[in-house]
């Protein structure tokens, strides 16, 4: 059984921002009804996500030591090195400087899960990514909310990320980097 977590914070303050995609993307997701998953929802904020990750993926009865499990989690989170509108899928790899990853990979030791990147990033007119500059402006972005303009954008990834997500637990996270990262 595979395990779905979208990574975010539990306050309503942050329901609708860029930081909170993950969460988001699990929504719509466990909504569509088209997975066959366990969805785990966290109710710790984004930096401490390993905690309630690595509670539950080592209480499986399987083992104990939860790193058999972690291959069969998907962590669902926002990626500032990707442009709005994509997503990727990754294993076995490291948080990319993504706290809310880092957090997972250290609470359950190993960096062998698979991770659906959505890409939040503002782009130029001819798609080059414009991250914010600095610590505050980056904290600003990721912690605002997603423009009306950026909803239709979102609708699209939310499909995609479903067909993603359903491309894993039947194909296997190989067949789904090959149809979902090109």
């Amino acid at each position: 059984m595979y395990i779905v977590v979208g990574l975010g914070n539990p306050k309503e303050e942050y329901a609708r921002t860029r930081h909170n995609v993950g969460r988001m993307v699990e929504d719509y997701v466990d909504d569509s009804g088209k997975i066959k998953a366990k969805f785990l929802y966290l109710d710790t904020f984004m930096n401490k996500s390993g905690v309630g990750v690595a509670k539950f993926v080592k209480s499986l009865p399987a083992n104990k030591a939860g790193k058999k499990e972690a291959e069969k989690l998907i962590v669902i989170y926002d990626d500032l090195d990707l442009p709005l509108g994509t997503l990727k899928v990754s294993y076995s790899r490291s948080s990319g400087g993504h706290r809310g990853v880092e957090s997972i990979i250290r609470a359950l030791k190993t960096e062998n899960f698979i991770r659906l990147r959505i890409g939040i990033a503002p782009t130029t007119p001819s798609g080059k990514i414009r991250k914010p500059k600095g610590e505050k402006a980056v904290l600003d972005f990721i912690l605002g909310k997603f423009k009306a303009s950026e909803e239709a954008t979102l609708k699209k990834v939310f499909k995609t990320a479903t067909e993603a997500v359903e491309a894993i637990v039947s194909e296997g996270k190989d067949v789904a980097m090959n149809k979902f990262n090109s």
